[in-house]
């Protein structure tokens, strides 16, 4: 199989750009998709059984639940767009949902061994996920660091599992 490069360092050429493109999403893009979608589950899983009435609006601070509701908001005046669900943790990104964990880390902690290491390895994924979030070709490193992370989490989302169960928001 031909080896793909970053379309950027070549001649313009079309096809370059789609096979880059096509690349980065069978390599990266759905590891990235699903971390994040793991850890908006496993938020909203802890949370809810610590907090069980409404946790959102308790356990999240004011300002990432209004960048929330404008996203929301922007998503009801354009109807004919999908919209990314129905609760609000589906309109925070990767730095958010980072925070939400910091903020309540007393409530993940009995959950989630080494709490503190997950927190720093979600703030380095940041990064090259908005290489990859902003159309763009990762490093070698940052591919690496995507695929050690995503395995990880294999391993997280089958602790909570075991330990509280999982449900989605």
């Amino acid at each position: 199989m031909p080896t793909v490069s970053d379309f950027r360092l070549l001649q313009f050429d079309f096809n370059a750009t789609v096979k880059s493109g096509k690349y980065i999403g069978r390599q990266s893009y759905w590891k990235l998709y699903a971390v994040e979608n793991f850890f908006r589950v496993i938020i909203h899983s802890i949370l809810s059984i610590n907090i069980p009435n409404d946790w959102w609006n308790f356990a999240v601070n004011k300002t990432i639940r209004e960048k929330a509701e404008r996203f929301q908001q922007n998503y009801l005046k354009k109807l004919w767009h999908g919209k990314p669900g129905a609760h609000g943790i589906y309109y925070v990104d990767l730095r958010d949902l980072n925070e939400i964990i910091r903020a309540n880390a007393v409530l993940f902690d009995s959950v989630i061994p080494d709490l503190d290491k997950w927190i720093i390895g979600i703030e380095e994924l940041r990064l090259p996920r908005n290489i990859i979030a902003h159309m763009n070709f990762p490093s070698q490193t940052d591919k690496k660091r995507i695929d050690v992370f995503y395995d990880d989490c294999l391993s997280l989302v089958t602790l909570v599992q075991n330990k509280v169960g999982l449900k989605i928001p």
